[in-house]
């Protein structure tokens, strides 16, 4: 009997070794695929080989957290329409912070006709949550230029900071909608998971976001998630819209058309 130790030790850590693929050993561990990598740059990438019309299309979605069923079903409807440039995810693509929510959503998502692009929510920071979301994504703050209208995607998730009076980044905002010379954009829109209203954006940043926006002279128009609930005001001094759209565990998602100088928002329901 004394042999036979020998052997299920040595079993045990061939299983291990050929398993690892299959496996994670400690939910916050991280084990990504080549193609669940930089995922922002891989869509990105996708949408400078696309030609803008006039009038954007794009679909707002988002705190998918563990609605996958909800998630596929926007899936399906999404891909009933003719043409949409882009989705945005907005946020809240995980609920505990870990690599499987994220993989188990990015796995339903991409199964989009069109590229989608995300912003960080809250629930992504949790546990290992913002390691995942750098490697499956990429930066927390981002922009990109599509046709007239440049899409500054930016962390809002006070809460998750300790309120430190640092984020959102206003410098970096404020830099982002300031044209410079031999830029072809003509508008901007700001896209974040936290609206600057919600008790979990730091109070302290809330007007001062409000004014940057209202200064570039480039915004009319606010996206975001987070309250699970649709809401479309113009908050402040009825110069910015602030629209939110409810989360995919209600059936419910935004279509955007923007064109130069305007847009138009319709909820739709699944």
């Amino acid at each position: 009997m004394k042999n036979i130790y020998p052997l299920l030790l040595g079993l045990t850590l061939f299983l291990l070794s050929s398993c690892e693929e299959l496996f994670e050993y400690h939910p916050n561990q991280i084990i990504l695929q080549d193609d669940e990598r930089d995922l922002t740059a891989r869509n990105l990438a996708k949408l400078e080989s696309q030609q803008p019309g006039d009038t954007l299309h794009l679909l707002l979605m988002g705190d998918t957290q563990r609605f996958y069923d909800a998630a596929s079903a926007f899936v399906d409807k999404a891909n009933t329409f003719p043409h949409i440039d882009f989705v945005i995810h907005q946020g809240d693509i995980s609920d505990f912070g870990l690599s499987q929510e994220f993989k188990w959503v990015h796995n339903i998502m991409k199964g989009l006709k069109w590229p989608y692009l995300t912003v960080v929510g809250n629930h992504d920071m949790l546990a290992n949550g913002r390691k995942v979301y750098r490697q499956m994504y990429g930066d927390f703050n981002y922009s990109f230029v599509y046709g007239h209208t440049k899409f500054v995607m930016i962390d809002t998730n006070g809460r998750e900071y300790g309120f430190n009076g640092k984020v959102p980044d206003l410098d970096w905002l404020s830099k982002e909608l300031t044209r410079q010379p031999g830029d072809t954009w003509h508008q901007a829109i700001v896209v974040s998971h936290m609206p600057p209203y919600d008790g979990d954006f730091d109070t302290s940043l809330e007007l001062p976001f409000h004014e940057t926006l209202k200064e570039s002279d480039r915004v009319q128009l606010s996206l975001h998630g987070h309250i699970h609930n649709w809401r479309t005001e113009e908050t402040y001094d009825n110069t910015i819209l602030y629209h939110a759209t409810t989360t995919v565990k209600k059936r419910g998602f935004t279509y955007l058309k923007v064109w130069r100088g305007g847009f138009e928002i319709e909820r739709i329901a699944y």
